[in-house]
């Protein structure tokens, strides 16, 4: 298999899309017809002990396709779209060295954006006491700032992690839009559903995970020392669950509702992230996206 182009770069297949859509089952079956391994592009992933909440891939599903960067920091640990980008590149390389292909799977669009336009980021150190200050605002208060600052910028308001990460970005001098220097030649499959249908798997997916323990599993992490800070800052199903278990919001029923809805509305921005990307090939998920996605591979691996 030739693993690089015309003009020399190796080759990286990204599998991306919305929460619920089935990447990571499609991406396994991929990397079993290509012989190819797995990277997760997801920033929840990466720390052990976020397992359900995150939609962590389990030994049985990776049908023993090697997955990287899956619990590779603990939680309460800072970890930025440069570490990602620095774990990732490391494990590429490494995977095409032996002759594998790489696949890069996720739904965390700025991840796999950075690896795949080879975002030239800042290594400057970050600064500790501006971040300090930062922590005593509200995520209310740190998008009023930011949106102050970049008028046009599109982010998640209620991603705290993502909005300081930004003010940190431009307080020390760096670009929030970075210059790209791509390292790979890659194609960008894109797996979603028609609204209806991605509604109800999020739903289905979510009782799964209930019925699975992840109220257990928010228990055990706020037991063991997981901070309500970090597991708010993560959003979504470790938000919720984690402020259900302080006594923070209301009944199990009302909570579950409640976090539906923020998955749903979620997803919606994943969606419109991703189809600002002109370079995706969209699957159809209701035919035959397996041979569609086998085919659209064996294109770009053949130069076409």
């Amino acid at each position: 298999m030739d693993s690089a182009n015309e003009n020399g770069l190796p080759k990286i297949i990204a599998v991306v899309g919305t929460n619920a859509s089935g990447k990571s089952a499609l991406t396994v079956e991929l990397a079993l017809r290509f012989g190819g391994e797995i990277i997760s592009a997801d920033s929840r992933q990466v720390f052990r002990g976020l397992d359900l909440g995150s939609g962590k891939i389990t030994k049985a599903e990776m049908k023993g396709v090697p997955h990287h960067l899956i619990d590779v920091c603990e939680p309460n640990d800072f970890f930025s779209m440069a570490d990602f980008q620095r774990l990732a590149y490391a494990a590429a390389d490494d995977i095409i060295a032996r002759g594998k292909l790489p696949f890069l799977a996720g739904g965390t669009g700025l991840y796999v954006n950075s690896v795949l336009d080879g975002y030239l980021l800042s290594d400057i150190a970050p600064d500790l006491e501006y971040r300090n200050e930062l922590e005593k605002l509200t995520t209310e208060q740190l998008y009023k700032m930011l949106t102050e600052k970049m008028p046009d910028l599109i982010i998640d308001k209620n991603n705290r992690n993502r909005v300081m990460r930004v003010l940190e970005k431009l307080h020390d001098g760096d670009s929030a839009v970075p210059q790209k220097c791509p390292r790979y030649s890659s194609v960008r499959l894109g797996v979603s559903w028609k609204r209806e249908k991605l509604l109800e798997r999020i739903d289905e997916r979510l009782k799964r995970r209930m019925d699975e323990g992840m109220l257990a599993e928010t228990e055990n992490l706020l037991k063991n020392g997981a901070t309500p800070e970090f597991l708010d800052g993560l959003g979504l199903e470790y938000r919720y669950l984690s402020r259900y278990v302080l006594g923070k919001s209301g009944s199990l029923d009302e909570t579950l509702s409640e976090l539906s809805l923020a998955i749903k509305r979620f997803a919606r921005r994943q969606m419109t992230w991703f189809r600002r990307d002109k370079s995706i090939i969209w699957l159809d998920m209701e035919a035959s996206p397996l041979e569609e996605a086998e085919a659209a591979v064996k294109a770009f691996l053949n130069g076409n």
